[in-house]
Formats: C-alpha cells, structure tokens, sequence
C-alpha cells in the first residue's frame, strides 16, 4: 500500500461474487452526486488509516465487516480539488448479500455486474474510470 497518512476519504469496489454492492445516494439538493449509484465508503475520521476507513464506512453503509484478507487492490487517486482519495476493491462471497443491512445514508442498495455498472448512466463517472483501471489490472494479472 502507498502511504496514506494524508487523504481525506476512500471507496470500496466491493464484488460480492461476480458483482458490485453499490448505494444509490440520496436525492438532495446539494449533495455530489445526488441520487447516483455510489461504492460504499466516505471521509476519514481522525487519524484513521485508508484501510481502516473504508473497512468502518462500510460497516457503517451496508452493516457489512469486510475482513481486512478480503482487500485485493487499492489505490490512491488525486482529485481534481488536489486532496487525496483512496479506491480500495474486495471481494465476498455472493451469501454475504443476504447480511447487507442498509444504514442511514442511501435510498437502496443494488447488485451490479461492472459492466452494468460502466454502463450505468447514474454511475459516478469517476468510479467508472477507476473500477477499468483495477479492471485492467486484474485481467492483466489472470484474477478476473
């Protein structure tokens, strides 16, 4: 992992089989990406580690404790306003869908193929950019 002792949030592409948990934002006016199909995760808290901050706003987005041996990839992206943000990706087994527990952010919460959620015209389209680039990398490496 790169050092990620200055960044202000992280994602989780998070494939429960052979596809993405994502959450569809809520709908308010101001929010980024209102009513967008969204990857689990949020901003830092404290002193947090990347890791640690993705694992919790998991936790606390689908009830689900995603074991740190479930992390397969990560990256950390600059973003145009110049903080730091980090895209990690897991993987689950399809049976963890049945202990998603929507928490108090989110309208729903859905399965996706990535290719349904590429195609997706409420995907964010930064996520989009960097789910093909760890997408990339996996069929170059023979995991996906």
């Amino acid at each position: 992992m790169q050092d990620d002792s200055d960044f202000i949030g992280a994602k989780l592409a998070l494939f429960l089989g052979d596809r993405l948990a994502v959450i569809r934002r809520d709908d308010r006016p101001g929010l980024d990406w209102a009513d967008h199909w969204d990857f689990p995760g949020g901003g830092r808290e404290g002193d947090e580690s990347a890791t640690e901050c993705v694992l919790r706003e998991t936790h606390e987005e689908l009830g689900l404790r995603v074991p740190r041996a479930a992390l397969v990839w990560n990256r950390a992206f600059l973003r145009p306003d110049r903080a730091v943000g980090w895209l990690f990706v897991a993987r689950l087994p399809v049976a963890s869908a049945s202990d998603i527990r929507l928490g108090d952010e989110g309208q729903g919460w859905a399965l996706m193929t990535p290719g349904e959620y590429l195609a997706h015209p409420l995907g964010i389209p930064h996520f989009k950019e960097r789910l093909r680039l760890y997408l990339m990398t996996a069929e170059r490496a023979g995991q996906f």
